[in-house]
């Protein structure tokens, strides 16, 4: 009963760790369209804004709940301005220039804090589960990646903002004509899957460890996350992190961790062969 406990607290942690890296990408790419080959290297950011205010004496509740997603936030919306605005209809140049970003990004980032790993230690203690013990830091990680789901369905769906944004993805010349500023949606929008990529980051840095390349570790997984989901952007990026999540972390206890990652992979691609459009082509049709 306790190895049971134990695993099935462990898959959540893998549910909510995909859920945390996959939900920024999901509403750029799958609002927007926009392929964000940066996305990793915006994860990266909010872990080193995290860990570098903490260092400065910034709590690090305030430096992973505020400050990593407001300054990636911030980094978002200038990339929005700058680059990404001219773009829109354009996927292969986005593509380009994205990565390019990317690149950029790793190079500011090793010239400034060098190729070495920078971190913190993970608050609270650990909790036993008979012969077994699990961070209680994981156990906050679940809880807030459930908060941020809740969070971002509730704002897409029942809101005013999140009905225009929305609309605006699905029908952008019906929407300038009602009056609604189609820049600046996009620019929010964009800025808003900055943040939350941010938000990711910081609240990772405790548990993953920062590297100036880390970025490439999550891209993987959150574009195959947010494409087996489908086109419903949280209900579709949920469903496929915890079928994936699950598969991965099941495959991982049984064997290595490299034989988790595989059967992740494989999952995504059995997944996609059978439902091209996604889980929620399927299952959630019209759900946000």
């Amino acid at each position: 009963m306790d190895l049971a406990a134990a695993i099935l607290i462990q898959v959540l942690v893998g549910i909510a760790s995909l859920v945390l890296i996959s939900i920024g990408l999901a509403v750029v790419f799958g609002m927007m369209r926009v392929i964000n080959l940066a996305h990793g290297e915006f994860l990266m950011l909010g872990g080193y804004a995290a860990v570098v205010s903490h260092q400065h004496g910034v709590n690090l509740w305030v430096a992973m709940l505020i400050v990593a997603p407001l300054m990636v936030g911030a980094v978002g919306v200038a990339v929005e301005l700058v680059v990404v605005r001219r773009l829109y209809g354009r996927m292969v140049d986005t593509l380009l220039a994205t990565w390019g970003l990317s690149l950029l990004l790793i190079g500011l980032v090793t010239t400034v804090f060098g190729n070495v790993t920078e971190g913190v230690s993970a608050p609270l203690g650990a909790v036993r589960i008979g012969g077994f013990g699990i961070g209680q830091y994981q156990l906050v990680l679940v809880a807030l990646a459930a908060l941020i789901v809740l969070a971002l369905y509730g704002g897409l769906k029942w809101t005013r903002a999140g009905m225009i944004a929305r609309a605006t993805m699905q029908n952008a010349d019906m929407a300038a004509a009602l009056g609604v500023d189609r820049g600046r949606v996009y620019t929010l929008t964009f800025g808003l899957g900055a943040a939350l990529s941010g938000l990711a980051g910081g609240l990772l840095a405790p548990v993953s460890g920062l590297v100036p390349t880390i970025g490439a570790a999550y891209i993987a997984k959150a574009f195959i996350t947010v494409i087996s989901g489908g086109a419903a952007v949280v209900s579709g990026t949920l469903a496929a992190a915890g079928l994936l999540g699950a598969v991965n972390t099941v495959a991982s206890f049984l064997a290595t961790p490299v034989a988790g990652e595989v059967a992740l992979l494989l999952a995504a691609v059995i997944l996609l062969r059978l439902l091209p459009q996604g889980i929620s082509g399927r299952l959630f049709g019209g759900a946000v």
